[in-house]
């Protein structure tokens, strides 16, 4: 071949360009990132605004409809999920994987900034914000004090710590979450206010008129342009209460006269309690591109000098979660994988050529190919992450592959008695089509994968491009550096008569009972050649029967890793407070503490705008490392589930953390459709089908229990009658109770505080006052009068619900359900059976989604890479062997595969998952290797005069060899990653399950099979071929005249 003739005959150049590759594969390895997954751009975009004191179905008429019917029409849009919550909505959207992020954000803020003028003006500006997954923490962060106040410490996390960690190199932010906001507060008290006919309107007025510098144009004095400016920021506390707020009978009314002021703070609105005690919670974020293990060990460093003297004594940082450490562990555990895989696959090597220069010679393609490749994720961009590391550690066994066909078949040569530089290029030009063949079909297989459809194509991109990338690598280095060392390297080893030491003779006698299992193959493959029929019955019913093994196997989306956490979702009755929340922390933290498995609970409640979330904690407990227990996180949360089952007045859902989407309920079932009693009865009714289904836990619906409310039903006719109109009752009555920030005032320390208006918590939370609050000055009678609520209203207790889903533009009630002791395939036809035997009105419609849907999208895109990747090999061979008939034969190879990866998947506790389905169709490009080897070797015997049936015998005696060692470099090379022996290699442990299990079934029968098969295809070749006219090869045309 043209590159291995170029190699022997110029033997330094050829080792400058393997000392090139691995130099710039050096200098590139160093500049490449570490992330724990690939950075994919998702095109989501959502759509927040505040609507202070607003019921959800208030957000849902006044904010979610107009901008869910806004964004609508917006192109590439794939699907709209909005939820309405008291005094807020979020409007989620998906857009198709085509569109890019930063094009899907521009385009929803036009079309929101089109109708931002129609919605209330209560509401706040719309706040557009685009997904990042980079934009997520990389760490965070929990700060205690055993000494200083909430207010204290959130004002020393702010001051010190966030600005400490944001002036790190790669951070892009450092955020405290859950602090106690430090304010001015305006505290009116609304006797006073009736008493001296003050409405709250004008005290609002009043602080943002008197507190601020105006600008009052120039002065010129000659040569000297001066600044006229209106001084009238307030300097003190005290100034405030001497702000006229208006005038009654000639005489001014101060704000002294109606208010008092305290340098105080908000109220608290999200709750962190680390093990048990109030902590502020800081969340930062890495920039663009960053290295996140570079970023989190400087991050640590940092908080080791405060931890030394940078905070006051009882101040304390506790990292609650570094993602930073998953990535590592993931890395280090590849990076051993993939040092056991290849001194596996080199020992294999060394036992079947008994010689440690051709050892070395074929092995320096690991080395070479592995590094070279990373010249081109540099290039292409990519990160060291699960993907790309992952890829690299399962081709471990298949980027030595072609070296040893190479080297074995160099070896043959020279023991024909050919010298080394003959050897080298007869044995290479010999095997060398037959292996670009086998390297390509790897290539036809990964490149399907690496554009495959939807959210796994797109993680998987890197993935098929570094196999495909590594591959071609070890073909070029194949063809040539192994051929260059052969010829120049003399091998001792390559006379079967040279004297050995013990381990060589020990070898030897290897070598002795292969030679005698290779005659046995010989003998069994002239008998299946005789007994063809039988030898296809055999191959067919062990294929068939592997479909009544399906059903052991079981089904699940992503397969469970062990990243030490569990997460426990708690939720008190609807309507509770936080303080109550709070109290059941404590509860849930004194139970988990008592398990010897946990070392660290973190609780986090976040209520955000109204009281809606008060009722929900996240709980995530620490377990103890892996090395140091003896159950998973899986198994561990059955154990807290039934722990937390003396707690009474709450409902826990529990699930291990891990997988690419975090620990949600695998069980997602949607119920669309107007009606809330509707669909609140068709909830029931799923409900009470699923707790039927065994295996399923924690079976809920988002249609929570309705929340507490207080109705103020206004009587319009009174109403007008006093000349009050119902936007002005909202106006009067949001600012005294939800509060309002009028304007912002600097202290004489120089700090910026908001300035608060709002009752006193004596009045706000008092329901008796309610009806006593001043409204307005009536308009009507001219009067000064101020009226109370109560005489234009009336308040009832009533019930709304909590929060309103909707997905569509229809509300939508999700029933979902947590899987123990069973597989998710073998739920998924029982809950469709379910929702077959409901009751669904016009109008309404139930799905399944969760994992349930994503284990189908997986299916169809990896089918479909399936497919392409069998059409790719096939004309690969069928280019190969200028045939179209003998890739049938070779293609035989891929469904026997089957049989093994079930096999497989049993034998090593695996599912069929998205790694086992990547691992299958990694098999298509794997398998047929033999079969091409096999079948090339006995279309040069036909060439050679040899009838087929003995072609086929002769190939089989001489190809089998490398087909053993090859298959068992593959297998050993991935062994390291089958066992899972590392922390953090679990999750991709199906995807070598799969790929042994196969390669050991399609390897046995394809030795026996492919040739029978070669047999029936020639002969139905003959058969077409008479007739298929063909021209003579002795008739010659006469030219035209």
């Amino acid at each position: 071949m043209f590159l291995t003739r170029i190699s022997v005959n110029h033997p330094v150049f050829a080792t400058m360009v393997m000392v090139a590759l691995l130099v710039f594969g050096l200098y590139s390895y160093a500049r490449l990132p570490i992330e724990q997954m690939p950075d994919v751009d998702f095109p989501v975009v959502a759509v927040v605004v505040s609507y202070p004191g607003a019921s959800p179905e208030a957000v849902e008429n006044d904010i979610v409809r107009p901008i869910e019917d806004q964004v609508n029409t917006i192109a590439g849009l794939d699907s709209i999920q909005s939820t309405a919550m008291s005094g807020s909505a979020m409007v989620l959207m998906i857009f198709e994987l085509e569109v890019s992020s930063e094009t899907a954000a521009q385009d929803v803020r036009d079309k929101v900034s089109q109708i931002e003028a129609a919605l209330p003006d209560a509401a706040g500006k719309p706040t557009i914000l685009r997904f990042d997954p980079s934009a997520l923490p990389i760490v965070s962060l929990a700060v205690t004090s055993d000494t200083l106040s909430a207010r204290d410490l959130t004002t020393l996390t702010e001051d010190v710590i966030v600005t400490r960690l944001s002036n790190i190199s790669g951070v892009g932010s450092a955020t405290a979450v859950g602090g106690i906001e430090r304010r001015l507060n305006v505290l009116v008290d609304p006797d006073r206010l009736a008493a001296f006919n003050v409405g709250i309107s004008d005290v609002i007025t009043a602080l943002r008129q008197e507190n601020q510098n105006l600008p009052a144009g120039t002065i010129t004095q000659g040569a000297t342009v001066q600044t006229i400016q209106i001084e009238g920021r307030i300097e003190n506390e005290e100034g405030f209460l001497d702000i006229i707020v208006s005038r009654r009978g000639g005489q001014p009314v101060y704000l002294r006269d109606v208010a008092t002021i305290e340098d105080g703070q908000g109220d608290e609105q999200s709750l962190a309690l680390l093990n048990g005690q109030r902590a502020l919670a800081v969340d930062v974020i890495k920039t663009q591109g960053a290295n996140t293990v570079q970023v989190a060990h400087d991050i640590h460093t940092a908080i080791d000098r405060l931890m030394d003297g940078g905070l006051p004594e009882g101040v304390r940082i506790d990292v609650v979660r570094d993602n930073a450490v998953p990535v590592e562990q993931s890395f280090h555990a590849v990076q051993n994988m993939l040092i056991e895989g290849a001194i596996l696959a080199v020992v294999i090597v060394f036992l079947f050529l008994n010689s440690w220069r051709s050892t070395v010679i074929t092995g320096l393609t690991l080395p070479i190919s592995i590094i070279g490749t990373m010249i081109f994720l540099n290039f292409f961009g990519f990160t060291l992450n699960m993907m790309t590391l992952m890829a690299l550690s399962l081709a471990v066994g298949i980027l030595i592959d072609d070296a040893i066909v190479v080297r074995e078949n160099i070896m043959r040569h020279l023991h024909m008695g050919k010298n080394h530089r003959q050897a080298a290029l007869d044995g290479t030009n010999e095997i060398g089509l037959a292996v670009l063949a086998t390297t390509l079909s790897i290539v036809a297989v990964f490149l399907p994968v690496a554009f495959m459809d939807g959210i796994m194509g797109r993680f998987f991109l890197q993935f098929g491009v570094t196999v495909s990338v590594a591959v071609l690598i070890s073909l070029f280095v194949a063809f040539t550096l192994d051929p260059m060392m052969s010829s120049v390297w003399y091998d001792p080893a390559a006379n079967p008569d040279a004297k050995r030491g013990p381990l060589g003779r020990a070898i030897a006698q290897f070598d002795r009972f292969f030679g005698w299992l290779s005659n046995g193959y010989r003998g069994l493959l002239a008998w299946c050649l005789k007994w063809r029929k039988t030898t296809l019955m055999v191959a067919l019913a062990s294929f068939v029967g592997t479909f009544f093994l399906f059903p052991f196997v079981g089904a699940e989306f992503i397969p469970a890793t062990d990243n030490s956490e569990v997460q426990v979702t708690m939720e008190t009755p609807t309507g509770s407070s936080l303080d109550y929340t709070a109290t059941k922390i404590a509860q849930v933290d004194d139970v988990l503490r008592a398990l010897p498995e946990v070392v660290s609970t973190y609780a986090t409640v976040a209520s955000g705008t109204g009281r809606s979330g008060n009722n929900t904690a996240t709980i995530v407990i620490g377990m103890v490392p892996e090395s140091q227990r003896d159950v998973t996180p899986t198994e561990f949360s059955v154990t807290v589930r039934e722990a937390l089952t003396v707690i009474p007045g709450a409902t826990f859902t529990v699930a291990a953390s891990g997988g690419f989407g975090g620990p949600t309920a695998p069980i997602s079932i949607g119920i669309s459709g107007a009606s809330f009693d509707t669909l609140d009865r068709l909830s029931d009714q799923l409900i009470a089908g699923l707790r039927d289904i065994p295996g399923l836990i924690d079976v809920k619906s988002s249609l929570e229990d309705a929340t507490p409310i207080m109705a103020v039903r206004v009587n319009r006719d009174l109403a007008s009658d006093l000349g009050v109109s119902l936007a002005q009752i909202g106006a009067a009555l949001n600012p005294m109770l939800a509060g309002d920030e009028v304007t912002d005032w600097t202290n004489p320390r120089g700090e910026n505080l908001g300035v608060f208006v709002r009752l006193p918590e004596w009045a706000r939370n008092d329901v008796s006052e309610l009806g006593n609050l001043p409204i307005v000055q009536s308009g009507a009678t001219g009067s000064n009068a101020v009226i109370r609520l109560d005489q234009v209203a009336s308040i009832e207790e009533a019930t709304g619900p909590a929060t309103i889903n909707r997905e569509a533009l229809a509300r939508r009630v999700n029933v979902t359900a947590n899987i123990e002791g069973v597989a998710l395939g073998q739920v998924v036809p029982q809950i469709q059976a379910v929702i077959d035997a409901m009751s669904v009105p016009t109008g309404y419609s139930v799905s399944q989604g969760g994992e349930a849907e994503d284990l189908a999208e997986t299916g169809a895109a990896a089918g479909s890479a399936l497919l392409l990747a069998v059409i790719f090999i096939y004309l690969v061979l069928a280019s190969q062997f200028g045939s179209f008939l003998q890739p049938f034969a070779i293609m035989v190879s891929l469904p026997l595969s089957l049989i093994g990866v079930v096999l497989g998947l049993l034998v090593g506790g695996s599912t069929l998952n998205m790694m086992s389905m990547i691992g299958f169709i990694m098999l298509m490009g794997l398998v047929v290797k033999n079969a091409i080897l096999l079948v090339d070797n006995a279309n040069q015997h036909v060439r050679e005069g040899l009838p087929l049936r003995a072609a086929l015998i002769e190939a089989g005696h001489t190809r089998f060899r490398p087909i053993i060692m090859t298959t068992l470099a593959m297998i050993f090379g991935m062994l390291p990653l089958a066992l899972s022996l590392h922390e953090g290699s679990a999750q991709n442990a199906p995807m070598a399950h799969a790929v042994i299990g196969g390669l050991i079934s399609s390897t046995l029968l394809t030795l026996v099979v492919v040739p029978v098969m070669l047999t029936y295809l020639d002969g139905l070749g003959r058969f077409v071929s008479r007739f298929t006219p063909r021209a003579p090869d002795d008739v010659v045309h006469a030219p035209a005249e």
